[in-house]
């Protein structure tokens, strides 16, 4: 009756049978199971390539996922995960993306774990990675590390993040970064090192301009480097939420090579109504 949606089979003969299926097809999706722990079977399913374990009540993730070495995409968003949890993701060397959205691996009170929210060494070959609410105060070393390099897309949004470490210039595939829900007041010089950055969302945010701003690189640096607007090929900016007008963004050094960059784009029919408005990031 009515508009409810159809929920998942939950049953452990629905859980039997896609077990059965994924020792054929390497693709498994068990979200929604109401899952406290990883059925065992999961590990002897070695020729996986796909694992869905998210919308569960998972609170670890158990160490014999390592036998999972085929495993290219895993995600485990919307459980209950807390530092130190995701361990054995290290070894799991084919991955290309992990998802794990709504969780709690940084420390969302003080009487939480003080592990740390991700293991020392990520998998080098990892595409995506998805970290949006997580309770974050500050990035993960290891999501900076120059090991990083093949990382093109990376959501940190809705955290707790007020800054955004040097190291970011290692990220050199980056193209899509979103820190949305954030702290951020300003980001580093070494954003503009990301020579392949063409999307960045930082609505909700605290960067500012104090009124009749002049602006000095020694003095008083812009809060968005020039080097972002000039030395990337970013043509996606949200700025939406921040403390700031678009007259304002106006007087950044650099901007208007941005805004001919974005208007270059929409001109030669890359983009088609993808981008906010043309000149205001999403501010007004």
């Amino acid at each position: 009756m009515g508009n409810t949606q159809p929920q998942n089979k939950t049953g452990k003969k629905v859980v039997q049978q896609k077990l059965e299926n994924a020792q054929k097809t390497g693709i498994l999706s068990l979200s929604e199971h109401h899952l406290e722990h990883c059925p065992m079977q999961i590990f002897e399913i070695t020729k996986l390539t796909t694992l869905d374990l998210s919308k569960n009540k998972l609170n670890g993730i158990d160490p014999k996922i390592v036998n999972l070495k085929l495993l290219k995409l895993l995600n485990v968003d919307d459980n209950q995960l807390g530092p130190g949890s995701l361990a054995a993701i290290s070894q799991l060397t084919k991955l290309k993306s992990l998802s794990a959205n709504k969780n709690r691996l940084g420390r969302p009170h003080p009487e939480a774990p003080k592990a740390p929210p991700l293991p020392d060494n990520l998998p080098k070959g990892l595409k995506t990675l998805l970290l949006s609410n997580n309770y974050l105060s500050n990035i993960p070393r290891p999501i900076v590390s120059k090991s990083m390099s093949l990382l093109e897309k990376l959501d940190l949004s809705h955290n707790h993040l007020a800054s955004v470490p040097e190291e970011i210039a290692n990220l050199t595939s980056l193209s899509d970064l979103n820190l949305d829900a954030n702290a951020i007041v300003s980001l580093p010089e070494a954003m503009g090192r990301l020579s392949r950055l063409k999307t960045l969302s930082l609505k909700q945010n605290h960067i500012s301009v104090h009124s009749n701003t002049v602006w000095n690189d020694d003095t008083n640096p812009q809060p968005l480097p020039a080097s972002l607007f000039q030395d990337t090929p970013l043509i996606d900016l949200n700025l939406h939420g921040n403390p700031m007008t678009s007259t304002q963004l106006n007087t950044m050094k650099g901007y208007d090579d941005f805004l001919e960059r974005r208007r270059e784009v929409k001109f030669t029919g890359i983009v088609t109504g993808a981008m906010i408005d043309l000149d205001t990031c999403g501010l007004e």
